[in-house]
């Protein structure tokens, strides 16, 4: 089994030294000797052999074209093999020593073998040098890409700078990650595409097709992983790449948002951490603590917390439901100061009497429009009782003016 592992470790990442291996692949263990028997288990059987010894004093182990072949058979198909490091020789057949390994090699490779080993991912969960072509004829190259979908990083991009070029290829390297993340999907339609909004852009772009979804708002996270010079000069050159990059990462205003809305849409913006080799080593959680820097933000955090977007997505919604509570309240009230009043009682009018008056429209010359319900009940209750007692009065001075005509009639008879 370990065995297996070197094999397909070496197959990924070319070159490695035990010391990155075993952080790589059994950082459980207290050193790397398990791993340096593996490798020397492995040259007796023609699989590996090392190429050179760096200064440092490790021996740089690669794999011999028997192990090549060994490695391909045991990587997944959708993980690309690293070329062969084929063993060149002198004019007089003596072996010489790889050339193509520097520095920065080394750190790409140790910083994949510390975030393994903080459990992000596993070796294979890595790939090297993945292209991103642009349409206008530059292909921009990660130096790492990682999938770690169960530590909550389901891809991420790494760039490894050893604080040894301008700042500004750093930025133009983001602006090429923008400029990627932009391009339509084939067959995507530029109409529907244009008229989504928020994470639904996502659908109609082509990292999408490449990538998986993120979990978080915004396009694949871009990890700047600084080494070498001084503390001051990587703290400097993370500060200025800060300050050239923010149109890339900062994220925008929430369209058409009101008062009290201060939640930023990520939506369409690079996710930028930070972090140094340096202080990954010398932290006791290694890459799992808190030894990362979201560009934006002045706290180290971890991985985790630096990708994660409190002030995005949830804190809109938290926003958005006070905001229109607040207006709700607010419409309310001024509802209320224009609800009528009875002239009779001085009585508010009822959401019902209310409504009805505004349906029908106001009545010209009829008073109980003035009137609450109630009143207006008593109102015509009264009238009605007042025409029931005309009515009454009057069949009473009919019957009156009947029964007297009757009696006139009997004093009047034949006899009389």
């Amino acid at each position: 089994m370990r065995r297996q592992e070197v094999l397909k470790a070496l197959g990924i990442f070319q070159r490695a030294t035990p010391d990155q291996l075993w952080r790589m692949l059994r950082p459980e263990d207290q050193h790397d000797r398990c791993t340096r028997d593996t490798l020397n288990a492995l040259k007796k059987m023609g699989m590996v052999r090392v190429e050179k010894r760096l200064k440092s004093g490790h021996q740089l182990w690669v794999l011999t074209e028997q192990g090549h072949k060994e490695a391909k058979g045991l990587l997944p198909r959708n993980v690309r093999i690293s070329a062969l490091c084929k063993q060149k020789y002198d004019t007089k057949g003596r072996p010489i020593p790889g050339q193509g390994y520097d520095e920065h090699a080394a750190a790409v490779t140790l910083t994949a073998a510390v975030l393994t080993g903080a459990g992000y991912g596993t070796p294979l969960s890595w790939q090297t040098e993945i292209a991103h072509k642009l349409p206008y004829g530059y292909t921009q190259y990660a130096d790492l890409t990682m999938r770690a979908p169960d530590a909550g990083v389901p891809a991420m991009l790494l760039e490894v700078d050893r604080v040894n070029e301008p700042v500004d290829g750093l930025v133009d390297k983001l602006r090429r990650y923008t400029d990627w993340f932009e391009l339509l999907a084939p067959k995507a339609d530029p109409a529907r595409e244009k008229a989504a909004r928020g994470a639904a852009v996502h659908d109609f772009r082509l990292w999408s097709r490449i990538h998986p979804a993120t979990g978080h708002e915004g396009y694949v996270p871009v990890a700047f992983v600084f080494t070498g010079k001084t503390a001051e000069q990587r703290e400097s050159r993370m500060r200025r790449l800060e300050q050239a990059a923010r149109r890339y990462f900062a994220g925008e205003p929430y369209p058409g948002r009101g008062a009290g809305i201060t939640a930023v849409d990520y939506h369409q913006a690079v996710p930028v951490v930070v972090t140094e080799l340096e202080r990954i080593t010398a932290d006791p959680a290694g890459a799992a603590g808190k030894v990362w820097r979201r560009l934006g933000r002045k706290e180290w955090q971890t991985l985790g917390e630096a990708l994660d977007n409190p002030d995005g997505d949830r804190l809109y919604l938290v926003q958005w439901r006070e905001a229109k509570r607040r207006r709700e309240e607010r419409e309310a009230a001024e509802r209320e100061a224009r609800r009528p009043l009875c002239t009779r009682c001085g009585a508010k009018f009822t959401d019902e009497r209310w409504q009805y008056l505004l349906g029908r429209g106001r009545s010209w010359g009829d008073r109980t429009d003035e009137l609450c319900g109630l009143c207006r009940d008593e109102h015509f209750a009264r009238l009605e009782a007042e025409r029931a007692a005309r009515r009454e009065a009057e069949e009473d001075a009919v019957r009156e003016a009947a029964e007297a005509e009757e009696r006139a009639g009997k004093r009047r008879g034949p006899f009389r």
